[in-house]
């Protein structure tokens, strides 16, 4: 037995240290073309320069109002310098204020007093007066429980017998009153673009087309929410009237908007901002205007911008073109061939094919 104070053996275990990894004798691969593969995976791996929305979105400027020129001056007058400074305005900013037009400013104000009863149908009572590739005009689509942009409406309106029966059916006691007061003012605003045109066209010796029953109008009410913090739904303004502002081809724009603090002109580029004057109509050129002027003059889209106390504002677009309305409407509805021409091509076919035949043979 071992004693206590025997000191015990030294035990000892050998821990082995696991073997190195094995290291590369050389940097270069031994794959023929590195080079080749070396700039492929550099290639690929480089994050790429992104374009943020940010970067392309159009920037704000601020702009002195465009010019107030006087309808009478410009257009019975012949006043040449008023007519350069027009020309030079459509130019830079496709736009100017016209004043002295003639146009009564209670007719105006009476017809978007009407013009606001047509959005106090309920939206479930307007799905045949929507508009839709076959019928542009009436209200705007709605989704049951979307809340779109800062809240506000659109309505286009024509002198259309279709559209007239399906708003007598669903609006009837305020349709025919606002219906009578918009045509009243349409046919004044008619009458202003059909002098003004002409003379704007006149100054690049533009050949102007078009006659006076060739005029076709059409105008798209708006209803505004006061907004006192615009830049909140700026953005979606600007992409809204980008993509929708083209719908409906036209010469001159006149918007009657009365009542705002501001109006914003939309281009791809940029969009402008500045203060109306009061009692003026605001002109935009559109895109027959820009095609008939060789480019010169600039379409841009327009939108009056409410601040103060009412809490909804109604500003109309009347779009003025040299076109029928009937042609600008054509969209999808194809030309129908009456039961008359049907006829008198059933009798030729026969005689044209009977011709054929004997040319044919004779000449066999």
């Amino acid at each position: 037995m071992q004693s206590p104070l025997t000191p015990m053996p030294e035990i000892t275990v050998d821990f082995r240290a696991p073997p190195p990894s094995p290291v590369a004798s050389g940097r270069r691969s031994t794959v023929t073309n590195d080079d080749v593969l070396t700039e492929f995976l550099e290639a690929s791996l480089r994050v790429p320069d992104l374009v943020l929305p940010d970067k392309i979105f159009p920037k704000q400027k601020q702009l002195e109002a465009p010019p107030e020129v006087d309808f009478v001056s410009l257009c019975f007058h012949c006043d040449d310098a008023l007519r350069d400074v027009v020309s030079d305005s459509l130019a830079r900013l496709g736009c100017f204020q016209l004043l002295n037009h003639g146009i009564p400013l209670q007719l105006m104000a009476a017809v978007a007093e009407a013009a606001g009863g047509i959005f106090e149908v309920p939206p479930t009572n307007r799905a045949s007066a929507t508009r839709s590739p076959e019928k542009p005009w009436g209200f705007e689509e709605y989704h049951a429980g979307e809340e779109v942009g800062d809240g506000s409406e659109e309505f286009v309106w024509c002198n259309d017998n279709e559209l007239n029966s399906k708003m007598e059916g669903i609006w009837p006691i305020g349709y025919p009153n606002f219906s009578e007061k918009i045509e009243k003012l349409k046919s004044r605003i008619e009458m202003v673009g059909r002098k003004m045109l002409p003379v704007i066209l006149e100054k690049g010796r533009i050949e102007f087309v078009g006659g006076h029953d060739e005029v076709g109008t059409l105008c798209c009410v708006y209803k505004h929410r006061r907004d006192n913090s615009v830049s909140s739904s700026l953005k979606y303004d600007v992409i809204r009237m980008l993509i929708r502002g083209t719908d409906y081809s036209h010469s001159l724009c006149f918007h009657v908007c009365n009542g705002s603090s501001h109006f914003h002109l939309y281009s791809k580029k940029t969009w402008l901002s500045f203060c109306p004057q009061p009692a003026a109509l605001i002109v935009t050129a559109g895109d027959q205007t820009q095609i008939l002027s060789g480019g010169l003059y600039k379409h841009v889209i327009g939108r009056p911008i409410f601040k103060g106390e009412k809490e909804e504002s109604i500003s109309m677009a009347f779009l003025y073109s040299t076109q029928t309305t009937k042609n600008n409407f054509q969209t999808s509805r194809g030309r129908t061939i009456s039961l008359c021409q049907q006829a008198i091509l059933a009798l030729i076919l026969p005689l044209v094919y009977h011709v054929m035949i004997f040319f044919y043979n004779k000449l066999n």
